[in-house]
C-alpha cells in the first residue's frame, strides 16, 4: 500500500482554466498506479487534493493560486436563515445513503442534469462510461445519497467517508427543482451527517472568489479554507 513518503506525483502541460479566462492551468495528479486506501486518501484530502474518479489531483498552476481548498467544521456550523428555509423547504423528501453504483434511474438523472444544465462543458454529451469513471470508480468508501419525493429521484450527491470526515463529490439533480436548492440541501445533510458520525469536517472541494457558480460555497460559516499551509477560517465579507 502506498503512502504519503512513497507517492509519486505528475504535472500536466499547461491547459485552458475551465474557471477563469484567459488563463491557463497545470493539474498535479497522483500516479494512476498507486494503491490509495481511505487512510491514504484522508491525508491528500487534508493537503488539499480532490477525487474524479480514480484520479486524485490538485492545482499546482506556477502563476496563480485561484483555487482554495475549502471545509466546513460540522461542529461549529450554524445554518443561516436562507439555510433553514432550504430544510424547511425540502420537509417532505426522504434521504437514503446507499453505495455508489451504476443504474439506469441513476443515469437517467445525471444525463438530464448534464444535458440541461452543463451542455457547453467538458462533460457534455454525457454517457455511462462518463457516469461509471467520474462518479462509480475509484472511491475507497464511496456513497450516493437519494433525494426522493415519494418514490421519485430528484436529486443524487456523491460523498465519500474520510477519516476525518466527509467529501462532498458532486450533486446532480432534476432540472426543474432549481426551486428546492438541492445542492445546498445536500451539504446541509452532510453537515448533519458528519455530526452523527462524530466526524469533524465537510470538504467541499475548490472555491475560486472570481466564480460565481462557488460562491455558494462560502455562504456556509464558518468556513475553513486551506492557505499557506495551514487551514484557517475565511473572514466574514
Amino acid at each position: 500500500m502506498s503512502s504519503l513518503k512513497t507517492l509519486v506525483f505528475f504535472a500536466t502541460p499547461p491547459h485552458e482554466c475551465s474557471y477563469l479566462e484567459d488563463r491557463e492551468a497545470t493539474t498535479m495528479f497522483v500516479d494512476p498506479r498507486a494503491r490509495v486506501d481511505k487512510r491514504l486518501y484522508s491525508q491528500l484530502t487534508a493537503l488539499g487534493f480532490r477525487r474524479s474518479g480514480s484520479h486524485f489531483y490538485r492545482p499546482h498552476c506556477e502563476q496563480c493560486n485561484a483555487c482554495i481548498p475549502v471545509r466546513l467544521n460540522a461542529g461549529r456550523f450554524r445554518a443561516n436563515r436562507s439555510q433553514r428555509r432550504v430544510w424547511r423547504r425540502n420537509e417532505d423528501l426522504r434521504f437514503n445513503l446507499v453505495p455508489a453504483r451504476l443504474s439506469d434511474e441513476y443515469y437517467g438523472l445525471y444525463a438530464r442534469y448534464i444535458e440541461e444544465r452543463h451542455a457547453d462543458g467538458d462533460m457534455y454529451p454525457p454517457s455511462r462510461e462518463q457516469f461509471g469513471s467520474f462518479l462509480v470508480e475509484g472511491g475507497t468508501e464511496s456513497w450516493f445519497l437519494e433525494m426522493r419525493k415519494d418514490t421519485r429521484l430528484i436529486g443524487l450527491a456523491v460523498i465519500d467517508l474520510l477519516d476525518d470526515g466527509l467529501s462532498a463529490i458532486y450533486t446532480v439533480f432534476e432540472p426543474g427543482e432549481d426551486g428546492r436548492s438541492p445542492g445546498t440541501l445536500a451539504v446541509l445533510w452532510q453537515v448533519e451527517e458528519a455530526r452523527r458520525r462524530n466526524l469533524p469536517h465537510v470538504y467541499l472541494g475548490y472555491w475560486i472568489r472570481e466564480c460565481r457558480k462557488m460562491s455558494y460555497k462560502t455562504r456556509f460559516r464558518p468556513v475553513e479554507a486551506l492557505l499557506d499551509g495551514r487551514w484557517q477560517t475565511l473572514p466574514e465579507e
